[in-house]
């Protein structure tokens, strides 16, 4: 830096979102009522009960992470299988997603009593439909409003757009050996000029 030359200015960080600056506050609280309730609960039933609360919770939820750990694996088999056969992909209607399962399962895991209510929640098959509903409209809903040349907007234009749903096969063709002159392609004659 020369003498005279005023400092850089760093460019303004954009304003973070209401929920980013409520997260940690909202997690602090959650960890505060988790703390409360346990002791509540362990005042009113002992200590031992309070311990195989934790326990169940924890194993129950371990099974049923894993029991959707296995049906997202043979999920994902069925479509390859598919796949290879040339047939038409599983409609997303009739995909029989695994994520709220999984966080179902993960709260479960978790200490405490009232995330595994929560975790109980997530189990339950119309609250699935719900939450995945909402969040599919979010998503589109924000990915429609992206600004030019952000993630959604790259992700909206990659997507393509059939009403039909087909799957257009193809096949890339890769030559390897790079562009060759006529005198060395033997299996061929030699190539008519391109029109102008």
């Amino acid at each position: 830096m020369t003498p005279g030359t005023p400092p850089p200015t760093n460019p303004a960080r954009p304003p973070r979102s209401r929920l980013l600056r409520l997260l940690p506050l909202g997690i602090a609280a959650w960890l505060v009522l988790e703390i409360w309730l346990l002791i509540v609960i362990g005042g009113a039933a002992g200590g031992l009960t309070v311990f195989l609360l934790l326990v169940a919770g924890f194993v129950v939820g371990a099974a049923v992470v894993k029991r959707a750990g296995r049906r997202a694996f043979a999920n994902l088999s069925e479509t390859l299988q598919r796949q290879q056969r040339g047939e038409a992909p599983t409609p997303p209607e009739k995909a029989n997603g695994n994520g709220m399962v999984m966080l179902g399962g993960l709260l479960l895991m978790m200490p405490g009593v009232l995330s595994d209510a929560v975790g109980l929640l997530c189990l339950l098959p119309p609250v699935r439909t719900a939450v995945s509903r909402y969040a599919e409209r979010a998503f589109e809903r924000r990915v429609r409003q992206a600004p030019p040349g952000s993630l959604e907007d790259a992700f909206q234009q990659s997507r393509i757009h059939r009403p039909d749903g087909k799957v257009v096969q193809g096949e890339v063709i890769k030559d390897d050996e790079g562009p060759q002159d006529d005198a060395q392609r033997p299996d061929e004659g030699p190539r008519p000029p391109l029109a102008p």
